[in-house]
């Protein structure tokens, strides 16, 4: 049976949306036109970064006509699992089909709360399941990064939504997923020709997230070492995690991607201020050379 892909097969992941609803960015009359032309564009999903609610995808749904709408990822030491299904369950009945719930564990230090992450996030599974309205596996996927929280994507969602990984990473997530569970992965790109410019606008965004265990735990696992992780990250770190250039180097780097079991990649596009920025024209010129409609 072939797995069911309801993300299309590039989309876009930024925090932008999420910040300016919470009040941490600017929301003109146009923050949402964005959306609806990245729905005419073809993308196939709109992924909310920056630990989103349920209720951040209702302003994109509607702004929208075909485009999914999933969060990329819903905190869950933030939000408690009977009020994320019913809200759920209230976008299944105004725009059916079309939101999709990532969740994740996040990082220890966001939440005094973290503890034994893989048991809570089966927990939170079990109370979704339990909850007056069901969130049905199909319509969530799992943050997943390290073998068992993939195992645990595989057998109780739609899939994995990995973030900050490698091609090799994708390769070794197909295989513990195996055959008909979705992969996902972030991908963060720098559309920028001038390779050393492009290196220095991912090495400062990088430099946010080598601090989080669970992002440098897995990196040690696909090999890299403490070295790579100093200084914003070494030339191996950053070219293995973003892709950098131009937009047929973007369009190469991404199938790379696909080619080693990605089912969809969201694109996040970097630039300077990524968490405030809605970069516009580079979703544009990306929109003429990725395979939206492959």
């Amino acid at each position: 049976m072939p797995r069911q892909n309801r993300l299309g097969r590039i989309g876009i992941w930024t925090g932008a949306w999420s910040n300016a609803l919470r009040g941490d960015g600017p929301v003109s009359a146009g923050t949402f036109d964005v959306a609806a032309e990245l729905d005419a564009l073809g993308y196939g999903t709109l992924w909310l970064g920056g630990s989103p609610a349920v209720a951040h995808a209702t302003p994109l749904l509607e702004a929208t006509s075909r485009i999914t709408v999933a969060t990329g990822i819903l905190s869950i030491w933030e939000y408690e699992a009977a009020d994320v299904a019913a809200q759920r369950a209230e976008l299944e009945r105004t725009h059916p089909g079309r939101f999709v719930l990532g969740l994740g564990v996040s990082h220890g230090h966001f939440t005094e709360r973290y503890e034994r992450p893989y048991a809570a996030m089966r927990e939170y599974l079990s109370a979704l399941d339990s909850a007056p309205d069901p969130v049905p596996a199909e319509a969530r996927v799992l943050a997943a990064l390290g073998p068992r929280m993939l195992a645990l994507s595989r057998d109780r969602t739609a899939g994995a939504h990995p973030y900050l990984v490698t091609v090799e990473h994708t390769a070794q997530a197909r295989e513990i997923l195996g055959e008909h569970a979705l992969l996902a992965p972030e991908l963060k790109v720098v559309l920028d020709p001038d390779l050393d410019s492009a290196r220095d606008t991912a090495r400062e965004y990088l430099r946010f997230y080598l601090p989080m265990p669970n992002y440098t735990g897995n990196l040690l696992r696909l090999g890299f070492g403490e070295d790579d992780f100093r200084d914003g990250g070494s030339d191996r770190l950053v070219d293995a995690v973003f892709a950098l250039g131009d937009a047929d180097a973007i369009a190469e780097r991404v199938a790379g991607f696909l080619a080693a079991g990605a089912d969809h990649l969201a694109i996040q596009v970097v630039t300077d201020d990524p968490q405030h920025d809605l970069p516009r024209d580079a979703w544009r010129r990306l929109a003429e050379t990725l395979p939206l409609a492959g």
